[in-house]
């Protein structure tokens, strides 16, 4: 039997599991999505396949009671994880009025629900990390055990806002974690042609934080340098810059063709690295999982999402009337 890493990393077998079942729904969920595109039922499609342990590894290394996210607009797993539901992401998916993101305002992937400490995101990338180092210096000042967890692509660790705000949590020494998620395309643009430096995270040194670069395909390593971020910022010892490396297995959207600037055979061998099929065979050898109980789960998550489908396409639309709300104040 191999070596039970979740457990040097204090995760029990549940919790493993719980991160798969996750895994899976946030790709079952994705999967559907781009069905309901191609079939003409939703607009828009931004994906988290490839991503999602990546997401699911570092959102169960923070506390859903007191941590905040300000997820990207791939960030399903994170979402879900912090308390999002698949019927949710539905709602959101179709722009129906009970999207709890925007009331079917917003596009999908733009996530945001106070309940559950996830801050909205905009549509200019990368503005959600000055809001988190924002968060964190509020949190900070105000005396309060919380670290905020920030995520981008590695085509937007180009971008000043994230130089801005990694200098001033630096400076500050605030309690924030810089996780980004490098998918080797910036929509088409390759990592060679965005950064000189090798790593993203070789940008930390300049901001005076450690920074990491992990296998965003294996879900225990992106736990175990996400809780290290995690303790380092709750000590006052201030941020942490991550990079966890996977691959897009999908176009950049579902208006993108990535046949212009990829080849189907890159796509190919990337798929054989798929932190599903890894993770699932990771628990498969250390007995955690067997073929029985792989096919209860993957019911389980099959039918959430063909409940939450059915629910989203037939929930009403928002009234034609309120497309001004929370633009303009209102008289009382």
């Amino acid at each position: 039997m191999a070596e039970k890493r979740h457990e040097e990393l204090g995760l029990s077998n549940e919790k493993v599991l719980e991160m798969y079942e996750t895994m899976l729904l946030a790709r079952k969920i994705d999967e559907r999505m781009w069905l309901l595109n191609r079939s003409g039922k939703i607009p828009f499609v931004i994906s988290c396949q490839g991503q999602e342990a990546a997401q699911i590894g570092a959102a169960f290394a923070l506390d859903k009671e007191k941590d905040y996210v300000l997820p990207y607009y791939r960030d399903m797993g994170v979402v879900l994880t912090f308390g999002m539901t698949a019927q949710e992401l539905m709602l959101s998916g179709f722009a129906k009025a009970e999207d709890p993101n925007s009331g079917g305002r917003q596009m999908p992937g733009h996530f945001g629900q106070k309940k559950n400490n996830i801050v909205t995101g905009s549509s200019p990338v990368t503005t959600q990390v000055p809001h988190a180092v924002g968060i964190a210096l509020a949190g900070k000042m105000e005396k309060k055990d919380l670290v905020t967890f920030v995520t981008f692509g590695e085509g937007s660790s180009n971008q000043g806002d994230f130089h801005e705000g990694a200098n001033f949590a630096g400076v500050h020494k605030l309690p924030v974690i810089f996780m980004c998620e490098n998918n080797k395309y910036a929509i088409s643009v390759p990592i060679e042609k965005q950064l000189a430096c090798e790593n993203v995270s070789d940008r930390a040194i300049g901001y005076g934080m450690p920074g990491y670069t992990v296998d965003g395909n294996d879900p225990l390593e992106v736990y175990k340098a996400v809780k290290e971020a995690a303790d380092r910022g709750r000590r006052g010892e201030g941020p942490t810059l991550i990079e966890t490396v996977s691959y897009r297995l999908t176009p950049h959207s579902s208006d993108d063709d990535d046949r212009s600037y990829r080849s189907p055979d890159e796509v190919a061998k990337a798929k054989t690295n798929d932190p599903i099929i890894t993770f699932g065979a990771y628990l498969k050898e250390t007995g955690v999982m067997d073929d029985a109980l792989e096919k209860e789960i993957n019911d389980r998550v099959m039918k959430q999402v063909n409940e939450a489908t059915d629910y989203a396409e037939n929930a009403p639309y928002a009234d034609p009337e309120s497309a001004m709300k929370f633009v303009y104040a209102e008289e009382k």
